[in-house]
């Protein structure tokens, strides 16, 4: 044999030396998982829905796995701005994502420029908590339940108007879905945020609305807004006594989602510990009243599932977006 073919016999065999060193402290550092502090990218601002279900789940889960989990919010461009940096984060469990309907399904949908894949570039972790929606109206409107409003908006079409929380939004989705399904057309009005929307509803500057339950709750109880139907399949612990609207529209569905999601590639093992303290995390006493409390559903999941929720809800909204024509930059 040649020097020069003994040489580069030597550098095959250095190099595959390295790279099984590289993988055992990779499986090893899997293995060890987690060494240090966890970053909890909530991609909206403080005080919102999504943010007091990561910080409810990120002191459980700090306090299972050994280490503290730290929520940071970035928000931004509807979410985009935190998925994109947790997107582009190393994938080493160390940087995660609260992800929602926003971050996975419409955004992707709705923008023409889009920063990530929301399947390609996310292991998906766990399935979390649904967040029902509520169809709310003014008091004055004289409707009390979902068959009333729909036999309102036949027999006067194109005279009312919807608000939400933005162009877009989930809450936005709501409304062009009861469109479609229901056969009716109301108009979208978008406000800047929820606060300003109710503020019209409540003041009769708009009759009907779409809205997180949490965030109508205590309207409602105060007889200030009428809850006509929640928009989960089943209906809400908190206000047993409102229908849901697919009592009335079958098939009708929309709800508020949290999920946790890790960089693309992150080991096999590091997604299976950050699951596993998810889902025990979910089974705490503590977790379930404050989850209760704030009329969420808890579901929990395994990373396969998550997967195919996403593509589920890719594929659930990608119709009512290109039938509402909705495109944002």
């Amino acid at each position: 044999m040649t020097f020069t073919a003994l040489t580069r016999r030597a550098a095959l065999v250095l190099a595959g030396s390295a790279l099984s060193l590289a993988t055992l402290g990779q499986t090893a550092s899997a293995q060890n998982f987690p060494e240090q502090t966890i970053t909890l990218v909530v991609p909206f601002a403080a005080g919102g829905s999504t943010d007091v279900v990561g910080r409810v789940i990120a002191q459980k889960m700090g306090d299972i796995l050994g280490q503290q989990v730290v929520v940071e919010n970035v928000a931004g461009a509807g979410g985009n701005l935190g998925a994109d940096r947790v997107a582009r984060a190393e994938a080493d469990g160390y940087t995660i994502l609260m992800g929602t309907v926003a971050t996975h399904a419409l955004n992707p949908l709705i923008l023409k420029q889009k920063p990530y894949d929301p399947e390609k570039d996310f292991a998906p972790v766990s399935l979390l908590v649904v967040v029902p929606n509520v169809l709310v109206v003014n008091p004055k409107l004289g409707v009390n339940t979902v068959a009333e409003l729909i036999d309102l908006l036949k027999k006067e079409p194109d005279k009312y108007s919807y608000a939400s929380s933005g162009n877009g939004t989930p809450l936005h989705l709501s409304g062009e879905l009861f469109n479609s399904m229901a056969g009716v057309k109301m108009q979208h009005v978008p406000y800047k945020g929820a606060g300003p929307a109710l503020n019209d509803l409540i003041g009769n500057q708009i009759s009907i609305m779409f809205d997180n339950l949490p965030s109508s709750s205590s309207h409602i109880k105060a007889g200030t807004l009428k809850a006509l139907g929640v928009t989960t399949k089943a209906r809400a612990p908190s206000f047993p006594d409102v229908p849901t609207v697919a009592e009335t529209v079958p098939g009708y569905e929309t709800y508020t989602w949290n999920a946790l999601f890790a960089p693309a590639g992150t080991p096999p093992e590091v997604v299976a510990k950050l699951n596993e303290a998810a889902n025990t995390a979910l089974k705490d006493p503590a977790v379930i009243a404050r989850m209760k409390d704030f009329s969420a559903t808890i579901v929990g999941s395994t990373p396969e599932d998550l997967g195919k929720h996403v593509t589920d809800e890719l594929a659930k909204w990608a119709p009512v977006v290109k039938s509402a024509n909705i495109q944002m930059d």
